[in-house]
């Protein structure tokens, strides 16, 4: 990995961590557990999008594993962990089909897939199978959740390809 690479995953990885422990900090958004907007996912949809597979892979990890570090809650790791590998997969599955003015579609998308990894976790974790009641409630939330980062990701992409075009 050269320095130039290095150093923009360091950056966007401290970005996501950021803006992780600034979410972290805020209320809740509902009285339902484990409803949050994921705005540090915008930098893993922007980073599968923009950079590709392997980039994004290691800032996702990298970010997962700091923000179970930082939030001092290991066991998330395992519920983050799940649910990123499998956003990251379902997105980078359907990247190749998406155009620019689509990417949203693949953040929601992740989003579901993330939260349905979380509950297999969760399920497997504490052998209750009720949990999956939840899921139909995790995933809307997660649809909403994903739409929102998707566009800002979006957003992003399209003024950083500008950006480009005017140097």
């Amino acid at each position: 990995m050269n320095t130039r690479r290095l150093t923009r995953n360091a950056l966007l990885t401290g970005i996501a961590l950021i803006i992780f422990t600034i979410e972290a900090q805020l209320p809740a958004l509902t009285p339902i557990p484990g409803i949050k907007l994921g705005l540090s996912n915008i930098v893993t949809v922007y980073a599968v999008f923009a950079l590709g597979g392997k980039d994004a892979a290691a800032i996702l990890a990298a970010r997962v594993l700091l923000g179970a570090l930082f939030s001092g809650n290991i066991s998330t790791l395992m519920y983050s962990g799940a649910g990123g590998a499998l956003c990251w997969l379902t997105m980078l599955l359907i990247r190749n089909i998406l155009t620019e003015r689509q990417i949203w579609v693949a953040s929601v998308i992740g989003a579901m897939a993330h939260n349905l990894a979380q509950i297999a976790v969760a399920v497997a974790v504490t052998r209750t199978r009720g949990l999956l009641a939840y899921l139909p409630i995790l995933e809307i939330s997660g649809m909403l959740a994903g739409l929102f980062t998707g566009l800002c990701a979006q957003a992003l992409i399209r003024h950083m390809n500008r950006l480009r075009m005017k140097r």
